[in-house]
């Protein structure tokens, strides 16, 4: 590729850069009244959505089947050890 065509094509990435950060500083005033219009300030988050929902029920539910499952390996343990604890005296 031709000098002159690199040149050009490394310009208008560059102005392309400068106009996106030249809108955006623009457009900030109005997208802060378009948050308080609609009643969302910048400190504000959004309201989950359904699958943010779900993702936090499954996780929830996932961590109750985890801890209920830890006590079940709990007891079988415990039941284990006593009967080859009775096991064991029957031997003797």
């Amino acid at each position: 590729m031709s000098k002159h065509f690199e040149d050009a094509r490394y310009y208008l990435g560059r102005a392309a850069e400068h106009a996106k950060a030249g809108v955006k500083e623009e457009l900030e005033p109005v997208e802060a009244r378009v948050k308080d219009i609609v009643g969302r300030g910048e400190d504000e988050e959004p309201e989950p959505s359904r699958l943010d929902k779900l993702q936090a029920d499954l996780k929830e539910l996932e961590e109750r089947a985890e801890g209920e499952a830890r006590e079940a390996v709990a007891s079988a343990r415990e039941r284990v050890a006593e009967y080859r604890g009775r096991d064991a005296a029957k031997a003797e």
